[in-house]
């Protein structure tokens, strides 16, 4: 991914929606797009970043580039519950006063990171032990446990968002669900514009991860891909993410994710037929990751971590499809071809 879409700053999208960089301290990601929309009344964003002690210098750098302030934000939609979305729309709130607004799916996992305490949730070392990647599951926690986490970053919504028509002077806003990312991940349509703010459920150059989620595992590529199937029409809206450059067809780029996952679906069949009875850690490591078509081995421990269980969400649709078939032993699936 280029890096100059992440460069600090505040870039106009259409007239009145401006898009804000905010830096993310991972090197893939690179920052967090908010986008800035103003109102009548002040400003709504879309998504809240991730609360690090540069994030409101940030945006109050951002914003005084169009003559505006953080005071001046009433509302914060946020699409999912991840860090980088929703921390900081909660410490705006405590200094300005606004209302923060999630999808009511998020509910279940809000409640999860406030009880864990932890950045790690314990659903995805879970999913590490049942691919036999116990290994991976304890460096995992063992790292977690150093990183700053604050539970006063994930105090609850103003506000539980459901599918339907949101009310915002001067916008035509829809709110449609689009699980898989999260459970609740929600996506904003702007239909006077043709525009839809997207947040990890459509990213231009990357795939968003699935399988790194709160609470039961409910085959969330299954829903991933429902969600695009959603959006594939969608060609004449213009795609706003909160990763990467804003521009192109939503509706486009919903068909290069489904035509991705259905390659993946063929290499992890073939993988599964050559390997014989094996573990979703072994099929994670036949594969190899990102764009630049990285080995397993190479990849660090969290990045091993979400490969290991997007593969089970992977095996699971494929297993759910009877396309393959599984057994447990000692609580790990063995995966092989079907009979």
């Amino acid at each position: 991914m280029s890096a100059h879409w992440a460069e600090p700053g505040c870039y106009p999208v259409a007239d009145g929606i401006h898009r804000i960089p905010l830096q993310l301290p991972q090197d893939g990601l690179r920052a967090v797009n908010v986008y800035a929309l103003e109102t009548a009344a002040g400003l709504v964003l879309i998504d809240g970043g991730w609360h690090r002690p540069d994030t409101y210098r940030e945006l109050t750098a951002g914003l005084a580039r169009i003559g505006r302030s953080p005071a001046e934000i009433h509302d914060v939609l946020v699409t999912h519950i991840h860090r980088d979305h929703y921390t900081f729309a909660v410490e705006l709130r405590r200094r300005h006063g606004c209302r923060v607004h999630l999808g009511a799916g998020e509910s279940a996992g809000l409640t999860a990171i406030r009880e864990l305490r932890n950045n790690v949730p314990t659903s995805s070392l879970r999913e590490l032990r049942r691919a036999g990647a116990a290994g991976i599951a304890a460096r995992a926690y063992a790292g977690s446990i150093g990183e700053p986490f604050d539970v006063a970053d994930w105090e609850a919504p103003d506000r539980w968002l459901q599918p339907g028509p949101l009310t915002l002077e001067g916008y035509e806003l829809e709110v449609r669900a689009t699980p898989g990312h999260t459970k609740g991940h929600l996506v904003f349509q702007d239909t006077a514009r043709r525009m839809l703010f997207t947040g990890d459920h459509l990213l231009p150059t990357i795939t968003p991860s699935i399988g790194f989620e709160l609470g039961a595992w409910e085959l969330p590529l299954d829903k991933f891909l429902n969600s695009l199937e959603l959006l594939r029409d969608d060609d004449d809206r213009i795609m706003l993410p909160a990763h990467g450059p804003d521009g192109g067809s939503a509706g486009r780029r919903a068909r290069d994710l489904l035509a991705h996952h259905g390659r993946r679906f063929e290499q992890i069949r073939a993988a599964v037929t050559d390997l014989g009875p094996c573990t979703g850690l072994e099929v994670a490591q036949a594969l190899t990751w990102t764009r630049r078509e990285r080995p397993f081995g190479t990849l660090d421990t969290f990045n091993q971590m979400v490969a290991t269980c997007e593969t089970m969400a992977h095996l699971d649709v494929l297993v759910a499809r009877n396309a393959l078939a599984a057994e447990t032993y000692s609580g790990v699936d063995l995966f092989k071809a079907s009979s």
